[in-house]
């Protein structure tokens, strides 16, 4: 049994690139595996391993500049949910292009698991789905509004363009982790909205903490790791990944006529060229020769 550990915080890294080599060697020698993403504004991502291994990472974490109440949510996996580890450096931890965003200033009210039903069931309460678009098609709280965004960088143009229709509206947003919000919140305080909440801890600690038969949450979380998704009590869920679209389908799914593993699936097949999908096939031949001689790629042990 693996620890996945998700993990995200906030705080002024005036070089994250003096902290990448230190981080990814600690990484690399204790088996940890995952992505973890370093920016002026602080660190973002999720790791999988070992219990000490994954105590000897948070630890180190913590110890970095304005990070020793960093905190993190915890799930198992059955099997090694990435294949790498990856330290990265980027402008954003979470990208949303908006340059006077700052989350340290000022975010939306937290609102606890167990608090969260009875704010969104409020009738003057609109609540809205910060994540995109192949995430809130496999699950999300019932009654949540859909922005039908690709990416977050999409949402501050969606809530311009909808804006009116939250009049007189207070706003409850939710997102996987909670990163999202600490961004979207405080955007929205900017442009003058004055009663915004988000879920604390995100979809994973509702999940975790709610149980399912109290649950307003409808289908399943997508989670960027091998398992796909996640359901009640954090509990893998059925999905598997289309490698020609990054998008979650069913199992059921590959035996439909557009399903070509690594090449399309019912999601995609209209979107790509067949030049592209000659890209694939041979992209997919080299994953599969790869595999023969024993080595591991980011497939996921849920999509081989």
């Amino acid at each position: 049994m693996y620890i996945v550990a998700a993990l995200y915080h906030f705080t002024p890294f005036p070089d994250p690139a003096e902290l990448k080599a230190p981080l990814a060697k600690l990484c690399c020698s204790k088996g940890v595996t995952g992505t973890l993403l370093l920016a002026q504004e602080g660190i973002n991502g999720t790791i999988a391993g070992e219990r000490a291994a994954i105590d000897a990472v948070l630890a180190h974490i913590r110890a970095l500049p304005g990070c020793s109440d960093l905190e993190h949510k915890e799930s198992s996996a059955a099997d090694q949910p990435f294949a790498h580890m990856k330290v990265r450096l980027k402008k954003e931890i979470v990208t949303m292009g908006q340059p006077n965003v700052e989350p340290r200033v000022s975010v939306g009210d937290y609102i606890a698991p167990e608090d969260w039903n009875a704010l969104i069931q409020s009738p003057d309460v609109a609540v809205i789905d910060t994540r995109n678009d192949y995430e809130v098609a496999i699950g999300t709280f019932e009654g949540a509004i859909d922005p039908q965004t690709a990416s977050f960088r999409e949402f501050p143009a969606w809530w311009e363009a909808n804006k009116e229709r939250f009049h007189n509206k207070r706003i409850a947003m939710f997102c996987t982790g909670g990163i999202r919000c600490e961004k979207s919140t405080n955007w929205l305080k900017q442009q003058g909205v004055e009663e915004v909440y988000h879920l604390k801890g995100g979809i994973l600690k509702y999940l975790e903490e709610v149980p399912e038969e109290d649950s307003t949450w409808q289908g399943d979380c997508f989670v960027f790791d091998g398992r796909v998704s996640v359901g009640h009590g954090l509990v893998e869920g059925p999905h598997v990944l289309c490698h020609a679209c990054r998008r979650p389908i069913l199992p059921e799914d590959r035996e439909r006529p557009e399903y070509e593993h690594g090449v399309a699936c019912h999601l995609c097949v209209e979107e790509t060229s067949a030049d592209d999908k000659m890209r694939f096939r041979e992209r997919q031949k080299q994953i599969e020769l790869a595999r023969a001689r024993g080595e591991r790629h980011m497939g996921g042990h849920r999509n081989v």
